[in-house]
């Protein structure tokens, strides 16, 4: 296939590459070695142990002068962290295509390999005439499922869960209203006040004419009620003239001794 040094259909093997990776092309081949062939779960839990220094690496080729490991029973290897976890990140990254493909969930190793990619001249410090270039690498793995599809059906990803936006009630929204639109806002409703103010200033006369009917009546009826008729006018003449006669005092009689003087 186009971009990968092995030949196999993409529709059936999920795939993964990295490009331009700052680790030895030597070292992450040796890695990629060591996981070809092998069930994709196993692979995984090795170049976590081997990213975290915890279990050395068998070296095949590129081991001139290597020191030999007890751990690998006198055989030679190394503890290439860095490459690890960037072969880990590769690995990672193929099982996540291969699952959202909708290929199952167990996968064999097919393919693995690491190349170098580029090469950046660089020289010794201090004027030395020594070359210490700067190597890229590249990774590719291949994973086959393990679960038989059968010919004649599509693979299709896994429909995504439509996620429910929560609406924001109307009165929040109102308390983040810009300048401009709250001036537009506070127009309108100053023209929604007028519209009810007109009928009221139509029905305000009516009212001071009801009020200056009624003011005319109580008018009337007070002049009506001054107007008195000439008989109780003598009659009430009558009683003001007996009410300011003067009081007529009783005269006692004096005593009998008073008489005889």
């Amino acid at each position: 296939m186009k971009g990968y040094s092995a030949e196999f259909e993409r529709e059936n093997f999920a795939t993964a590459r990295s490009e331009d990776n700052n680790i030895s092309y030597k070292d992450a081949s040796e890695v990629c070695g060591r996981i070809r062939g092998k069930h994709a779960e196993w692979a995984v839990g090795f170049l976590e142990l081997a990213s975290e220094g915890e279990i050395p690496v068998l070296y095949k080729r590129h081991c001139k002068k290597l020191g030999h490991r007890r751990e690998l029973g006198g055989r030679k290897g190394r503890y290439p962290k860095k490459a690890a976890g960037a072969v880990l990140k590769t690995l990672m990254g193929a099982l996540a295509n291969g699952k959202s493909r909708g290929m199952g969930e167990k996968y064999l190793i097919m393919h693995a390999a690491a190349n170098k990619k580029n090469t950046f001249g660089r020289v010794a410090p201090k004027g030395r005439w020594a070359r210490s270039d700067y190597e890229t690498s590249r990774i590719e793995i291949v994973l086959k499922p393990l679960e038989s599809i059968p010919k004649g059906v599509e693979v299709r990803a896994p429909q995504k869960k439509e996620e429910h936006k929560h609406e924001v009630p109307k009165k929040e929204e109102a308390k983040h209203e810009t300048p401009k639109q709250h001036e537009a806002h506070a127009h309108e409703h100053g023209a929604h006040e007028t519209k009810h103010e007109t009928p009221k200033q139509h029905e305000a006369p009516k009212q001071e004419v009801k009020h200056e009917a009624h003011e005319v009546k109580h008018e009337a009826h007070d002049t009506h009620a001054h107007e008195v008729h000439p008989a109780h006018e003598a009659k009430a003449h009558e009683t003001h003239a007996h009410e300011h006669e003067a009081p007529k005092h009783d005269v006692k009689p004096e005593s009998k001794r008073e008489v005889k003087k």
